[in-house]
């Protein structure tokens, strides 16, 4: 037993909890934490936080800090010695679902996906701050485009409602629950965010914050616990990874809540993707149809792509397991592995692998059983900065992290894991980098930036439009920022219009044309085009029971877009980080907020 006398006579200030974790980092190696403290009536108050927050790592952890540091010890003797995580297995193509926008196949598994979707609830990971793209505020905040101005977390919000809806139609209403896992940086403004926007019309009952803890950073391949440099009463935190959203869930409780209720999947997605919710419905009819207890929504992958490549690995001792396999490990596994040639792309053009884009759609009670299992740890790495090649010193702390896609990592080989392929144009088009960044990506590769997330929401709902009947003109090129993309015509609609692409043709009838400079922006459920000739800019607003036809031949000056330069600090952060804004020259705006029906027809 270590003895608690480098505490001096502090031990008797703390609670008989705190004697017991004090005893027990003693002896596990962490007698550093309380090496020259002064006596008992020196920095009681500054003690006493510490003691706090060691409790506070402790409880926020499963297994607690011993099992942290036990792990940490495993990890970092790993990584000291170059073993690899994959020795052993052999990766194969797993099975899953190929789909081609529009089919009849598509549409089948997007009907099936609409009437699964009130047995869902829905998670959004979005701990993160928008500093990386130049943006000061919660990413979720960010508009997805700047035509409406919708935000990230209102348009994520009114897909599901958009999806509630339609899935419990002649039924009593289902209200479909909505998880936000947001970290100390995203907490605050994400409850203000919401309650300063009456929860962009979903009941507060439905949503939950779940807030992430930080880990302790490590100092050494002892996995001893950093202290601030600047605190000696306070241990270094760094963020441990989306991966905790499975133990928060496990440990808040709402899971049973959730299959008590009835409900059978969950759904979990990123924060800054404004293509997903086109993706969703088809992919949730691909779980149910297959019955996948896990499905991880993908893309179509070019070998050596930076995306990871989803992939069945079978070890020589029998496990088997689906899951994602970073680019940088993809080439090097396969080649040890008997394919010569590495990371190459099939006959069709890309890689047999598809690209992990870190949504999951879960099958509730499989995915309880294994929390309960696991207490929602998930398999973690950690990657230290080593200081030279002997390895033995950090060149700064460390700390253990995990990521949510993980998840698939420790299930039995008899878990039903599959993935589902969707077109990158109308599923991914994340926003994660910023403009200096963006335009240093080599020509061909997909920016992910601010300026092409928006562009990508035009050209997917353009493109949707066309397969619907619509005549759309080619996109032109144009740089902003220094990143080279298409422009198609500004298209944007609400979710509750357009939800599936039957939904879409079904409101479009007859010969309709839209020029590549136009903006339609449709912001109203029961809008129907018809014979509708748009050169310019129009924009339909209509309540829920108002029902409105569209045609007719519109012609105005419409909006420009007009370049910013992301370095111009006299305009907004949000317009910077873009490379454009819209000049909105000249406009035709209707509002139908009365019940009936309505003719909106231009000669």
């Amino acid at each position: 037993m270590a003895s608690s006398s480098s505490l001096g006579d502090n031990f008797n200030l703390l609670s008989p909890q705190q004697q017991d974790l004090v005893k027990t980092l003693l002896d596990n190696g962490q007698s550093h934490l309380f090496n020259n403290w002064p006596a008992p009536g020196v920095d009681d108050a500054e003690k006493k936080a510490f003691f706090d927050q060691l409790v506070l790592l402790d409880s926020s952890y499963p297994g607690g800090l011993v099992a942290y540091i036990k792990n940490a010890k495993r990890l970092l003797a790993d990584s000291k010695a170059g073993t690899n995580p994959f020795d052993g297995f052999t990766p194969s193509v797993p099975t899953g679902e190929t789909l081609a926008f529009g089919d009849e196949n598509f549409i089948k598994f997007e009907e099936a996906g609409v009437r699964e979707a009130k047995r869902a609830a829905f998670v959004l990971v979005a701990g993160g701050l928008g500093e990386r793209l130049g943006y000061n505020g919660i990413k979720v905040a960010l508009p997805a485009e700047t035509t409406t101005g919708t935000c990230f977390l209102q348009h994520y919000i009114e897909s599901i409602l958009a999806l509630q809806e339609a899935s419990s139609e002649g039924e009593s209403k289902a209200q479909i629950p909505f998880v936000i896992m947001t970290s100390d940086d995203t907490h605050g403004r994400t409850l203000e965010l919401l309650e300063s926007n009456s929860y962009f019309g979903m009941k507060p009952t439905q949503v939950t914050l779940l807030k992430q803890e930080k880990v302790a950073c490590l100092d050494d391949n002892d996995a001893r616990l950093a202290l601030d440099p600047k605190n000696r009463y306070r241990i270094q935190t760094k963020p441990h990874g989306h991966g905790d959203v499975h133990s928060l869930l496990h440990s808040s409780g709402i899971l049973k809540v959730w299959h008590d209720a009835g409900l059978k999947w969950v759904l979990f997605f990123q924060d800054t993707n404004g293509l997903l919710f086109k993706a969703i419905p088809s992919a949730l009819g691909v779980s149910s149809t297959k019955q996948y207890q896990v499905n991880s929504l993908a893309v179509p992958r070019k070998a050596k792509e930076a995306i990871g490549g989803i992939t069945r690995l079978t070890h020589s001792d029998g496990r088997s397991m689906v899951i994602n396999v970073e680019y940088n490990q993809l080439d090097p596994l396969l080649r040890a592995s008997g394919y010569p040639d590495g990371d190459v792309n099939s006959e069709t053009g890309f890689s047999p692998f598809p690209g992990n884009i870190n949504q999951l759609i879960l099958e509730l009670g499989p995915y309880m059983e294994e929390l309960a299992k696991t207490g929602g740890a998930i398999q973690e790495f950690v990657n230290p900065k080593y200081k030279d090649a002997s390895k033995t010193a950090f060149k700064s702390s460390t700390r253990l992290e995990c990521m949510m896609q993980d998840y698939p990592k420790t299930l039995p080989p008899t878990a039903r894991v599959g993935f589902t392929v969707m077109e990158t144009w109308f599923a991914y088009a994340p926003v994660k980098n910023n403009a200096e960044d963006a335009a240093k990506v080599p020509k061909g590769n997909p920016y992910h930036s601010a300026t092409s997330g928006e562009m990508a929401i035009y050209r997917a709902n353009s493109i949707i439009l066309k397969k619907a009947g619509f005549q759309v003109p080619d996109p032109v090129l144009q740089v902003f920022n220094g990143q080279e993309v298409e422009v198609w015509p500004r298209v944007t609609w609400k979710p509750k219009w357009g939800l599936t692409f039957s939904l879409i043709k079904s409101k479009v009838s007859g010969n309709c044309s839209i020029s590549q400079r136009s903006t339609l922006a449709i912001k109203g459920q029961k809008v129907f085009i018809e014979n509708l000739s748009l050169d310019g800019a129009l924009i339909i607003e209509s309540a829920n029971d108002a029902e409105v036809n569209v045609g007719g031949s519109v012609q105005n000056k419409g909006w420009t877009i007009e370049p910013v330069d992301y370095k111009d600090s006299s305009e907004p952060e949000v317009l910077r980080i873009r490379g454009f804004k819209f000049n909105k020259v000249e406009q035709v705006e209707e509002k139908y907020s009365e019940p009936g029906k309505f003719q909106f027809k231009k000669a």
